[in-house]
């Protein structure tokens, strides 16, 4: 039971450094005089970060090993989270979004194939219930950070997300050295050779680009309508809460079939109502926005995943495959925020943002219908 423990304090660590700020952005921007380019890249730097080294799974694998390389992961987000809490300046900021999404893309390059190495081929569980741990973190810090920042500033809001990351480091130090680890083993097959797995790699950037969207922006958006920081907290608070829920629902249902395909359609189905929403009625439809949105990201994040995972013959062609995909999403997903920034700081309306994802989600549906039973990575599409 000490693994499974362990993958979700570790999981619940890898988003504060990122849910903690939007919330806050508009006492960031006011206190430290960061624009709205520069506030988008303490999205945009980590995630792209983040997608970067993911490219380099196997590379870092066979460095560090997966036990070694998490804890290293764990520690360089515990150091991010410090420094904001210590030194809250403008160009601090800056420098601990790179440090943290360094720290966050060796943990997801590394996770996966440990779980598939310790779980085998019935993963998908555990899989799921660790990336709903990585929304449950993103939960806690969203909500709470509003708060938090009332009553002991925006500066402990941001830094005290590194006490769980002390608590994770410690409890994953416990894990014993899985028996099927391997050192420096190298992937047989480079999985970039395959077109289905650029396939793959499209749809979780898509997906993951409506999660870094929203956790960007959404806040900002509704304190520009009106809404108090402590509100719009509440209201990202409550989209992570759909995505917990959701991810919980994927991961107990997804054992059950092979064919992942229903789900991914009602995934996307309700993310594409949830932007619907927010571009046609954000004051009226607030709450309901909030709610599909968050249950298509949710259900999203862990399938792409685990879909991806489907595709690989074995552990090491599966976390290698997992890397490529979550390393060239990030990257893409790390564009959406920008874009939306510059959105803002032409037009002052983050509105054609959302019909950009909106649009964004007819193309998960047209990549999700190739997601066939039995597909494996170096089959032709």
């Amino acid at each position: 039971m000490l693994f499974p423990a362990a993958i979700l304090l570790v999981g619940i660590n890898l988003r504060p450094a990122l849910a903690s700020v939007g919330p806050l952005l508009d006492a960031i921007q006011r206190d430290t005089g960061l624009g709205d380019i520069g506030a988008s890249l303490l999205t945009t730097f980590p995630v792209l970060l983040m997608g970067i080294c993911l490219l380099g799974t196997a590379w870092l694998r066979g460095w560090m090993g997966e036990r070694a390389g998490i804890a290293s992961g764990v520690l360089l987000i515990l150091l991010a989270c410090l420094g904001r809490w210590v030194w809250p300046q403008e160009a601090a900021l800056v420098l601990t979004a790179i440090v943290g999404g360094v720290g966050i893309a060796i943990v997801q390059a590394l996770m996966p194939g440990a779980i598939r190495r310790r779980a085998g081929p019935r993963s998908g569980r555990l899989m799921g219930f660790y990336s709903t741990a990585i929304m449950g973190g993103a939960l806690m810090s969203s909500m709470a950070g509003a708060w938090i920042a009332r009553a002991l500033g925006w500066p402990t809001a941001l830094g005290i997300w590194a006490l769980p990351a002390l608590l994770g480091l410690c409890v994953w130090l416990l894990v014993p050295r899985g028996p099927q680890e391997r050192i420096g083993s190298v992937q047989r097959s480079p999985v970039h050779h395959a077109p289905r797995a650029w396939l793959l790699m499209l749809f979780f950037g898509f997906g993951t680009g409506a999660y870094t969207l929203v956790l960007a922006w959404l806040p900002p958006f509704y304190t520009q309508l009106g809404w108090s920081e402590q509100a719009a907290g509440a209201m990202l608070g409550a989209v992570t809460l759909s995505e917990v829920v959701a991810g919980i629902t994927v991961s107990l249902w997804v054992d059950r079939s092979p064919d992942r395909r229903a789900v991914l359609f009602t995934a996307i189905a309700a993310l594409l109502t949830g932007m619907l929403c927010l571009c046609v009625a954000p004051l009226q439809l607030a709450w309901a926005a909030a709610l599909l949105a968050g249950l298509g990201i949710g259900a999203l994040f862990p399938l792409s995943l685990i879909v991806a995972m489907d595709h690989g013959d074995d552990a090491d062609q599966a976390s290698a495959l997992a890397g490529f995909v979550q390393g060239g999403g990030y990257v893409l997903a790390a564009a959406l925020p920008l874009v939306a920034g510059l959105l803002r700081q032409h037009l002052a309306d983050l509105t054609p943002a959302w019909w950009l994802m909106a649009g964004l989600c007819l193309a998960l549906a047209l990549i999700a219908a190739r997601f066939h039973p039995g597909d494996r990575l170096f089959l032709r599409l």
